[in-house]
């Protein structure tokens, strides 16, 4: 038991009487705690028991009311006409309101071992209680359980009914039946500083031989009092504080509408001279008057102090304050020239660490595009390669052997590239039937595709129509035919509803469908083995995807179709290829700005290059792109940078730059990039420059190009940007840039080597 619950007892249950005047006041309260064991408040049952000789004081829970002791007085007397005597009557009373009376009730909260303590009437049940201490803690009162001894109490049972004596003591454990969602805690704060019981019971005395007991309870300040100042007594150095009311300030109720008052806001100043009316003097020793000189000071002169030691003295120390504070500063500078010393290591460091990080993941992944080529452009790399060591190896042999002997190295290196070259065409089909499964997948998932939009609130919102609903399940059904591992069953199954799906329409290319579809069913019938039927399968699964991809039959495969349905539309934008002699769309050419006419279409145009040149634009594609990133977030109207293509950038790159950085040599092409020359002008051939990526940020803070860069720098970047337009100049369609070029005035136009040339262009048949 706490030192707070102790009190608490001492107080609760050892009778404290507290004689009070007409007004009961807390600071005149005076405690008299009897030892007689007479004085001590017993239950009714020991009320009935007492003898006449035996003292009954009668225990009141409050100050009563007229109408109270007119009840109790008219009670009184029903009881004396019985027969009772008025020591047996004052028993009697007491009995009667002995449900009225208070006991004090303690309260430990399980787990948290808090202890509560306060005063209840005994005739109060648990129901009352919990409804109580629910409001209390803020839980629900269902979910309160109030145990005494380790044993539940009904919600029905009283104090009274409990053994509970009045102004006595009873201590209940709490808990909570969901302890998870509904925790027991105290809500109000612990006062661990002070060890007043949270309830006091008081007997004052209201006549000569009249007690009452009034119930104190404890209140817990919320607020500390502030200190207002005080003054000290000079004599006996008592001090004396400015008192505080201990009151909770009253709140101002809040009207709803904000109030200004002109008299908070305005200050009036009033200046006036006074005169202290308080006259001082001093007493000195004379005939007839003693003054003691116990406390006395004797004080001597010092040594004067002229004006010039005084500045003297003064300039010191302000040289003194000047070398401490210039040495504070020194430290500061110092310490913060390390501080940014260390994150320029670091960041050096990271930016190593990052660009040995991007060199490798560069390494790695040329390596696997060359081991597991995929695209056109892994492809192009494996034969740009194998060129390279082709030539070199055609340039050892020439360099180190003669006649015969170079003859039969140059027949046995024809016959290893023609090895190398077998072996890359081999991957080549392998990554083409891949990339044909993906693209086909990819067809079937677009025409399968739901209709989207996007709506006003953002979501997005999706339709299904009948085209999409029969272009999925044709999807389906063309993944189920091509699922290997099926049983004979699941087979027959797939078979059969593929046969219902294309019965729907008569025409040959679903006869032949259907007779594929029964042959494969009589086969599978006589347990001919899986690794015979892989050729019919592919026939039936190359049917059925030409079934798909007809619009009578799916009408969602229309709008994806290269070749328009209509015989009228054939005749717009098809040319003629030289190379294999087919018709074919304007897509399918590569067009560049020095071309007139249209030559090789796509195709042919790789067989050419991995046949004779065998270069890899893959660099200058990477560069392109880049660079078309960059306008866009420049100018989204920039148009120069997609009327390039990649040779176009390629001669750019190695004829007029010479494939290096324009500041550092660098020549490395995955990290240079080109970037404008002048920020305030489009990008184009002509206003243009090299750098790699880490220079780029450099060039960019460039406010004045005149000053940031030396005069032969300068003239070497214009000569080439004259280079690239007389080069540019020849192609039609940037034509009209170049006059556009005209119209701008010219930046740092003396220092040219040579003007710009306009030549007009003509057309080549």
């Amino acid at each position: 038991m706490s030192e707070m619950e102790g009190e608490h007892d001492s107080a609760s249950e050892s009778g404290v009487v507290i004689e009070v005047g007409e007004s009961l006041n807390v600071e005149s309260l005076k405690v008299d705690v009897p030892t007689q064991s007479a004085n001590l408040t017993q239950t009714e049952a020991e009320l009935e028991e007492c003898t006449d000789s035996q003292e009954v004081k009668v225990e009141i829970r409050s100050l009563s009311t007229a109408g109270q002791e007119t009840q109790s007085a008219s009670a009184l007397t029903g009881l004396s006409q019985g027969g009772f005597s008025q020591h047996e009557s004052e028993i009697i009373k007491t009995s009667v309101n002995v449900g009225n009376a208070t006991a004090t009730v303690k309260i430990l909260l399980m787990p948290e071992g808090h202890m509560m303590t306060m005063a209840f009437t005994i005739g109060l049940t648990t129901q009352d209680l919990k409804i109580h201490f629910a409001s209390e803690l803020r839980v629900p009162s269902d979910i309160i359980q109030i145990t005494l001894n380790g044993q539940d109490v009904d919600d029905h049972q009283t104090l009274m009914g409990l053994g509970v004596q009045p102004h006595g003591t009873v201590q209940f454990e709490m808990s909570s039946l969901d302890p998870e969602n509904y925790p027991i805690k105290p809500v109000k704060p612990q006062h661990a500083e002070c060890s007043m019981p949270d309830v006091i019971t008081v007997r004052v005395q209201t006549d000569v031989n009249t007690f009452q007991d009034v119930v104190v309870e404890i209140e817990r300040a919320t607020l500390k009092k502030p200190f207002l100042g005080g003054y000290s007594h000079k004599v006996t150095k008592t001090e004396y504080h400015h008192a505080a009311v201990q009151t909770i300030p009253r709140r101002r109720p809040d009207r709803g509408v904000e109030m200004f008052s002109r008299d908070t806001q305005t200050v009036e100043l009033k200046s006036q001279a006074q005169q202290c009316t308080v006259n001082t003097s001093t007493q000195m020793t004379k005939i007839g008057c003693y003054v003691s000189n116990m406390k006395d000071k004797l004080i001597t002169p010092g040594t004067y102090i002229t004006a010039d030691e005084f500045h003297s003295k003064r300039l010191k120390a302000v040289i003194k304050i000047q070398t401490y504070f210039r040495r504070w500063q020194a430290m500061q500078l110092t310490a913060q020239l390390r501080l940014d010393k260390e994150l320029h290591l670091a960041w050096a460091e990271r930016e190593e660490r990052r660009k040995t990080e991007e060199k490798e993941e560069q390494i790695r992944a040329e390596y696997h595009r060359r081991m597991n080529p995929e695209k056109k452009e892994d492809f192009a790399l494996l034969y740009s390669a194998l060129e390279k060591w082709r030539q070199e190896e055609v340039a050892r042999i020439n360099a180190s052997l003669s006649e015969a002997e170079r003859k039969a190295a140059l027949c046995a290196l024809l016959e290893q590239e023609t090895q190398f070259i077998s072996s890359i065409g081999c991957h080549h089909i392998a990554a083409r039937e891949r990339n044909q499964e993906k693209a086909v997948q990819a067809f079937l998932d677009k025409c399968a595709a739901p209709k989207t939009w996007r709506a006003f609130d953002g979501i997005m919102t999706q339709m299904d129509t009948p085209q999409s609903i029969r272009a999925k399940e044709l999807r389906d059904l063309y993944s189920s035919i091509n699922l290997q591992y099926f049983s004979q069953e699941e087979r027959l199954d797939v078979l059969l509803t593929l046969k219902h799906t294309v019965k729907e329409h008569d025409c040959k290319l679903t006869q032949q469908i259907v007779e594929l579809i029964d042959r494969e069913a009589d086969l599978l019938r006589r347990g001919v083995k899986e690794s015979n039927l892989e050729g019919l399968r592919k026939r039936i699964s190359t049917l059925f995807l030409q079934y798909i991809k007809t619009p009578t039959f799916n009408p969602q495969v229309a709008k994806l179709l290269h070749v328009p349905q209509d015989p009228t539309q054939l005749r717009k934008n098809i040319y003629f290829c030289r190379g294999c002699t087919n018709y074919l769309h304007s897509t399918e050419f590569t067009l560049t700005t020095s071309m007139q006419v249209v030559g090789l279409c796509r195709r042919c145009s790789e067989l050419d290059n991995e046949a004779q040149r065998r270069e890899d634009f893959s660099h200058y594609k990477t560069i392109l792109k880049c660079l078309r990133k960059t306008e866009a977030e420049y100018s989204p109207d920039a148009k120069i940078t997609y009327l390039l293509q990649e040779q176009d950038l390629r001669y750019l790159v190695d004829v007029l730059w010479g494939a290096q950085c324009a500041l550092s040599a660098w020549n490395d092409l995955h990290d240079l990039v080109l970037v404008r020359w002048d920020r305030q002008w489009e990008w184009s051939p002509w206003n243009c420059i090299l750098l790699t990526k880490d220079k780029v940020a450099q060039h960019h803070k460039v406010e004045n190009i005149e000053k940031a860069y030396s005069v032969p720098f300068i003239r070497n970047i214009k000569h080439k940007h004259t280079l690239a337009r007389k080069y540019f100049s020849q192609f039609p369609m940037m034509a009209e840039h170049l006059h556009d070029v005209d119209s701008k005035p010219a930046a740092h136009s003396d220092l040219l080597v040579t003007k710009p040339i306009t030549m007009a262009t003509k057309k080549h048949q």
